[in-house]
């Protein structure tokens, strides 16, 4: 290495879901949506496992590029050099179906405002939380001028 070179340190990751495998690669920086706030795990990081919430799971490759993830929960497992992402459902952000997301989303808010009692509240809340953390991915990611 030259004089002023420095060399990046990266660390592989693999996103996966219950479908299949969604990324896999070396990348400089993992932000993901942990249990108690967001993570950001770079190379050499203690090894940890969490599990995590619905939201944006990014994948920073350089530092001009970056790939941006929709993940509805699932854990992290941290490894010297290898860091797993499990989650129950991956999407990268280019691929979120709006339409869907904004329906899910009403339909959520329709069934949590009906009081006859006929409804999992649970069940719709977490419905809703994934709707608008899917929305909110895809704004983020239209705003980077995905």
């Amino acid at each position: 290495m030259g004089k002023g070179e420095e060399m990046t340190m990266t660390v592989h990751v693999d996103i996966v879901s219950a479908e299949k495998e969604i990324f896999s690669g070396s990348v400089e920086m993992i932000f993901a949506p942990g249990e108690l706030g967001e993570l950001g795990i770079s190379p050499r990081h203690a090894p940890l496992i969490t599990k995590l919430n619905p939201g944006e799971v990014r994948v920073k490759v350089s530092a001009t590029e970056s790939y941006p993830f929709y993940i509805s929960g699932g854990l992290l497992e941290i490894q010297p050099h290898l860091v797993t992402i499990l989650a129950d459902t991956a999407v990268r952000a280019k691929d979120i179906d709006e339409v869907a997301a904004l329906d899910a989303k009403v339909k959520a808010e329709e069934a949590l405002s009906d009081k006859s009692g006929k409804i999992d509240y649970a069940t719709a809340q977490a419905q809703l939380q994934q709707a608008v953390m899917q929305l909110r991915t895809l704004d983020r990611f239209r705003k980077r001028g995905g």
